[in-house]
C-alpha cells in the first residue's frame, strides 16, 4: 500500500510539474530517435504533454528534460511490452488523446535468410504493438468523444520493395488496418491518420545492418516527416506521403501494377 500510494504520488507530482492539466496529451513510441524523437519535440514546441517512449532510456530522459516531457521507457518487441506502455500512460496522464506509432524496425535481405528472431520483432513492433496499443487506448478516445490515432507506414507498404519483404508486409498490414479502422470511426470524433515516408535520414539504416544504397528517393529529414505528423493531428488530412510526389508512384502501383513493376525493374 505504501509503494502504491508513492508511485501514486510521484504521478501527481510529475503531472504538477508538467503544466496545466488541460494541455492535450500525446503518447509517441520510438521517442528516443528518429521521427518519433523529431515528432515529439515538435509536439513538445506546440504545447502539447508528451509522454516518451523507446528503448534507450538514457535518450528518452535526455528528450524529457529538454521537452518537459515523460519518459516512459518500454520494450514493444515483448507481445506484453503495449499493455504496460499503455498503463503506464494512462497512469502519468489520466489519458491519451493522440497516440503517434512511430517505432519500427527494418532488415534487409533476401527473404529466405531473414533471421527468425528478426522477423518476429519486426511483426511485434512494427504491426502487433500498433494494434495492441490502439485496442487499449482506443476505448478511452471514444469515451470522451476525442483523440487522434496516427500510425507510420511507409512507401514500401504501398507498392513493395526489392529485399525488403517483411518490412514491408508489415507496413502494408499497418495500412490496410489504418484504412478498415477509418470507417469504423467515422463520426465518432476520434480520427486515424497514416503517415507514408519514403528513406528518411534517421539512424534506421544503421540499426538494420545495411546502408541505404538507393539513388532515390533520397532520404528526408526526420523533422519534415514529424511536421507532417502535426498536420494530420491538427488537420482533416488523413493520409499523406512524405515528400508528396511518392503518391504518384503509389497510385501508378494500384491502378497498374504491371506496368509499375517494368518502371521499377528499369529505375530501381
Amino acid at each position: 500500500m505504501a509503494e502504491e500510494a508513492a508511485t501514486a504520488d510521484g504521478a501527481q507530482a510529475r503531472r504538477q510539474r508538467s503544466g496545466p492539466a488541460d494541455r492535450p496529451v500525446a503518447l509517441i513510441t520510438g521517442a528516443s530517435s528518429g521521427i518519433g524523437l523529431a515528432t515529439a519535440t515538435r509536439l513538445a514546441d506546440a504545447g502539447w504533454r508528451t509522454l516518451l517512449s523507446g528503448t534507450d532510456r538514457t535518450r528518452l530522459d535526455s528528450l524529457a528534460e529538454r521537452t518537459g516531457g515523460t519518459a516512459l521507457p518500454e520494450d514493444l518487441s515483448k507481445p506484453d511490452g503495449p499493455a504496460r506502455l499503455a498503463e503506464a500512460a494512462l497512469a502519468e496522464a489520466g489519458r491519451v488523446d493522440v497516440l503517434v506509432a512511430s517505432a519500427g524496425l527494418g532488415w534487409r535481405g533476401r527473404f529466405a535468410d531473414t533471421p527468425s528472431d528478426v522477423l518476429d520483432r519486426m511483426i511485434e513492433v512494427n504491426l502487433a504493438a500498433p494494434l495492441r496499443l490502439v485496442r487499449l487506448l482506443l476505448p478511452g478516445m471514444l469515451e470522451r468523444r476525442h483523440g487522434r490515432i496516427v500510425l507510420l507506414g511507409s512507401i514500401a507498404g504501398q507498392v513493395g520493395v526489392r529485399d525488403e519483404s517483411a518490412y514491408s508486409a508489415t507496413k502494408a498490414g499497418l495500412t490496410m488496418f489504418a484504412e478498415s479502422l477509418w470507417y469504423e470511426l467515422r463520426g465518432t470524433g476520434v480520427g486515424v491518420r497514416l503517415v507514408l515516408p519514403g528513406a528518411v535520414d534517421t539512424p534506421f539504416f544503421d540499426r538494420r545492418g545495411t546502408p541505404y544504397q538507393r539513388e532515390r528517393p533520397r532520404p528526408v529529414p526526420a523533422e519534415r516527416v514529424a511536421d507532417t505528423v502535426l498536420a494530420t493531428i491538427t488537420t482533416e488530412r488523413d493520409r499523406l506521403f512524405v515528400p508528396h510526389w511518392l503518391g504518384f508512384p503509389a497510385r501508378i502501383h494500384g491502378a497498374a501494377p504491371g506496368v509499375f513493376r517494368r518502371m521499377a525493374s528499369r529505375f530501381g
